[in-house]
């Protein structure tokens, strides 16, 4: 090992090596990176953040003291790192971080962001990356959950909190509900205010892809006055996006379809452009395909496949035009603005007692655009059934009822073999706008005092909030109208506005008015939280201070959603079918909320310190009680040690248990009848079915075919308030090395299970688990007592699954000046061992094991093994430079028995060069993102978008410019 105050050429060696290996990294792009840029000159230690005070406050624990390292790994993001990030969102900051999986951003084509975006810790977020195991902090204190399109969410919305406000950021990879309550099951993300400061500081950022499309416009003003005993700041930021759209990039402008059957070999092989639907190719000669518009057989002859079994050639399955829904200008990034202002005013009431006050109010106002609506009625299997057009109706082009024959007139009724398809471009695209306001106002006290001859300090901190949104659903179908319009030209023609459609061909814009609905909808979510906290050393030991924290806190969430009244209203039953009086989705309107009180305590202990057994031994302690109006009380600890044997090496390690209560979302979701087709797999009764536990109770000759019309299985998809709080064990151990001055590496190993997961089993899987398991399933299959028949299939969370994964993460940083400046080399990587979920499983009633490591052949939802991020800075006398890698290792695509289909691996380079003018007081900055315009991966799980969305650059190469004073 090289001690301190080693000799300068070791230590010149030293920096050589390291600087050409962190050259080596980014070259070679080995799976390896690093925080997004370096921190400013001089920095605490990695593990650490001071507070203006002088002490040091580790995020992960509520003690405050003069000399303290974490023992659970933690990041440390300065407000230099954040100007040098190259990225203007928290989101997009936060998101590149090798330990960050999939989480919600703003593309939001596909999926289920709307705008909003999360921070997904181990992958352990919720559906498609919500982020409802990270525990989002400001300042210590949590923050209001999320609203959405469709309804309230269950995770922070990180353009909820504007950038302006934002001086560092924490990222503690740990387990930590035992010190800050449910929820911190993969982590914590604690985000530091700007604190008192005299002067003006801001900032701007502009920049656009070379494509000319995506630009990003922000710009943030900080002023800030002390006076006596009072000190006021006062923040104001703007955001502002552009859209891409998907027919600007070869990989979006269509979908991606597979030229191999699924399990058949050559695999992974796609059709990129202009092809409208699979083209599958046989194995065997004379094979007669049924789910293909074209075939080769192993003779090499082409077939068709469609429903004719002549084996000529065919153009579809089923005849008809194709439209490609991509190259209709929808969106793969959508465009958002932000605006946020943020107040605090600060006051010392004493030597002793200090007042804090502070508000925010943030607006977002954001919007997607998809294809317009695939109008799909009549048939066997259309979305509407029950319509007809007349004979003589205006545009009946067939003189006769939809060209069959009269005796056959409802033909779009439910068994109806006559069906139309449309796209309603006439109609226009979809477009889903969100308006999302958030309001939050805060104080509180802090202070010190004398006990047990010690400084103790104590706070108390109380805050409401309130995220607010109103959603306009454009350019959905009215089917009441579409019905109208149709139908009788008497009826028509007696209908206040009623114009008749034109189904056949081009509409005008009068007939397109009649039938466009729009659903507007609103929902919000409140959070009020109070805080007691109080800390300080109890006594002293040889090896040093014993300390404690104890603090209670008491919270309240609460959410309300109102759907569209128009769209939520009951469907119609017309002409033996079922259909809904929209396209939007319906749900019921909804409230739900729940308190808790909580309390907690958490000890410091030095058991060695400067001994012969080593330079120190520190153990720490935690333990929470939570007490849950809606799922009772709950106990966690948590226990942390961290041996330092020699000056320059720290062994640590935590062993964590942690909970997360059910969300608002999963308790108290609005129901929302629907169907589905499927078959009952108690047909035949109990008789028929004697392997089959969950059937035992239906009667004997029960037939599906009787009461469920086209197999059309009744449900609701709601809440559920039996959900009980999942429960988690994890474990960290790990290495920090400093072997000589400024040159710090660590490496720790993770492991994180989680019982009682909250999921959604599909209905068809739920039905099959009752019959095969029984139990806890049929509780959610509502039958007829006296017939057997299925009336209703409950469709909620439940306690299903479990889930267990484990990785390393590991960090290497050299800080070290020169006569041209500082230069500051990071490397961050992040391994993923295992992610492994265990489920009910539908096929054979005992469980299936997943590993999702390495797998990302489920749309929006990769685990790449490898991640990691490097960085080269050098800071200079007026200038500095910066360059930066992120690489995503590659993943399986698509699982095949022959050859799994892979995505490949990518790297992203960024790279900046600043200037300061003005004596230091002004910068300006040149930057790039995506240097080499990297393309994201094909991938044809995510299809017809191509790519994960949430995983990989959406923009390409990406141009911009800053500037920032301070005065």
């Amino acid at each position: 090992m090289i001690e301190r105050g080693a000799s300068g050429r070791v230590a010149a060696s030293c920096r050589a090596m390291m600087l050409g290996a962190s050259l080596a990294t980014i070259a070679m792009v080995t799976p390896a990176s690093a925080q997004e840029a370096p921190p400013a000159a001089e920095p605490a230690p990695a593990d650490t953040a001071i507070s203006p005070q002088g002490e040091i406050i580790v995020t992960g624990s509520r003690i405050q003291r003069r000399d303290a390292a974490s023992v659970g790994p933690l990041l440390t993001i300065t407000s230099d790192d954040i100007a040098k990030s190259g990225s203007a969102s928290l989101g997009d900051l936060l998101q590149k971080l090798p330990s960050a999986g999939v989480s919600l951003n703003s593309n939001g084509t596909q999926g289920t962001s709307y705008g909003a975006s999360s921070i997904n810790l181990r992958y352990l977020g919720g559906a498609e990356g919500s982020g409802n195991r990270v525990l989002v902090l400001v300042d210590g204190h949590r923050w209001v959950d999320a609203v959405g399109q469709r309804g309230f969410r269950d995770f922070v919305d990180l353009n909820t909190i504007p950038m302006g406000m934002i001086d560092g950021i924490e990222v503690l990879k740990d387990g930590a509900s035992a010190i800050y309550g449910a929820d911190a099951i993969a982590g914590v993300v604690n985000i530091k205010t700007i604190q008192p400061f005299d002067g003006i500081r801001a900032a701007t950022r502009a920049g656009v892809t070379d494509k000319g499309d995506g630009a990003e416009y922000s710009a943030t003003l900080n002023v800030g006055k002390r006076f006596g005993r009072a000190s006021i700041i006062l923040s104001g930021s703007y955001y502002q996006s552009t859209s891409i759209r998907t027919d600007d990039r070869p990989l979006t402008t269509t979908s991606l379809v597979p030229v191999t059957t699924p399990g058949t070999s050559p695999a992974g092989l796609y059709i990129l452009p202009g092809l409208a639907n699979n083209a599958y190719f046989g194995t065997a000669a004379g094979f007669a395909g049924t789910s293909a518009p074209v075939a080769l057989n192993g003779a090499g002859t082409v077939y068709g496949t469609g429903a004719s079994a002549d084996n000529a050639f065919h153009t579809a399955a089923l005849p008809g035009d194709y439209y490609n829904t991509q190259a209709q200008g929808i969106y793969s990034a959508g465009p958002s603005k932000r605006y946020g202002f943020y107040g605090r005013f600060d006051y010392e009431l004493s030597d002793s007692v200090k007042f804090r006050v502070e508000g925010l109010y943030n607006d977002r106002k954001s919007d997607q655009l998809f294809s317009p609506v695939l109008l799909d009625i009549g048939g066997t299997a259309g979305t509407v059934r029950g319509f007809y057009i007349p004979n003589n109706q205006a545009f009946n082009p067939f003189g006769t009822a939809n060209g069959v024959p009269t005796a056959n007139a409802l033909a779009f009724a439910a068994n109806s073999a006559f069906r139309i398809r449309k796209v309603m471009s006439d109609v226009g695209n979809r477009d889903n706008v969100q308006d999302v306001e958030t309001w939050r106002v805060a104080g509180g006290f802090d202070g010190s005092f004398g006990l047990f001859g010690n400084r103790w300090h104590w706070d108390t901190f109380a805050s409401y909030s309130k995220n607010r949104i109103e959603t306009s659903a454009l350019n959905g179908i009215n089917y009441d109208n579409l019905y109208l319009a149709l139908g009788n030209p008497a009826t028509c023609a007696a209908t206040a506005g009623c114009v008749p459609v034109n189904l056949f061909g081009p509409m005008t814009a009068d007939q397109a008015n009649y039938i466009r609905f729009t659903a507007r909808e609103s929902n919000y979510t409140e959070l009020f939280d109070a805080t007691a906290n109080a800390t300080g050393t109890l006594f002293n030991l040889p090896a040093g201070e014993v300390a404690l924290a104890v603090g209670y806190e008491y919270r309240r969430n609460r959410g309300v959603d109102n759907p569209d009244p128009v769209a939520n209203a009951l469907p119609t039953y017309l002409n033996g079918a079922l259909y809904t009086k929209t396209t939007v989705q319906t749900r019921t309107p909804t409230s739900g909320s729940y308190d808790l009180h909580e309390i907690y305590g958490e000890l410091s202990v030095p058991i060695l310190k400067d001994s012969p057994l080593g330079k120190s031994f520190d153990i720490s302690l935690a333990g929470r009680y939570s007490r849950y109006s809606t799922v009772g009380g709950k106990a966690t600890f948590k226990a942390g040690a961290g041996y330092r044997p020699i000056e320059g090496v720290l062994l640590r390690g935590t062993y964590a248990q942690g909970f997360r209560a059910p969300s608002i979302l999963e308790l108290y979701q609005g129901a929302r009848q629907t169907s589905f087709q499927g078959t009952d797999p108690c047909n035949g009764g109990a008789s028929a079915n004697s392997g089959k536990p969950g059937c035992a109770g239906v009667p004997t000759g029960y037939n599906q075919a009787n009461y469920n019309l086209n197999g059309l299985i009744p449900g609701v998809i709601s809440g559920n308030r039996d959900l009980r709080p999942e429960t988690s064990d994890s474990i960290s151990a790990g290495i920090a090395l400093t072997p000589l001055r400024g040159l710090s590496v660590t490496v720790d190993y993770y492991s994180i299970k989680i019982k009682n997961a909250i999921a959604a089993q599909t209905p068809t899987q739920i039905l099959q688990l009752c019959a095969l398991r029984g139990g806890v399933f049929c509780d959610l299959v509502q039958r007829d007592a006296s017939t057997g028949a299925v009336l209703n299939l409950l469709q909620g969370a439940q306690n299903l699954n479990s889930i267990k994964t484990d990785g390393i993460d590991a960090t290497v940083r050299y800080d070290f000046r020169t006569g041209i400046g500082k230069i500051a080399a990071v490397t961050d990587v992040s391994y993923l061992g295992s992610f492994r979920t265990v489920a009910p499983d539908p096929a054979t009633g005992g469980t299936i094991i997943d590993n999702r490591a390495g797998k990302g052949d489920t749309p929006r939802a990769t685990y790449p093994r490898w991640k990691g991020q490097a960085s080269l800075s050098w800071d200079g006398e007026g200038a500095n430079a910066v360059l930066r890698a992120r690489y995503i290792g590659q993943t399986t695509d698509v699982v095949n028995p022959v050859k799994d289909a892979k995505t490949k691996a990518v790297t992203y380079f960024d790279a900046e060069v600043g200037f300061d003018v003005s004596e230091g007081k002004a910068r300006f900055g040149l930057g790039v993102n995506n240097l080499f315009d990297t393309q994201p991966p094909a991938s044809y799980a995510n299809a017809p978008i191509n790519y994960d969305i949430y995983t990989y650059d959406a923009r390409g190469r990406f141009l911009y410019a800053r500037f920032s004073v301070k005065l």
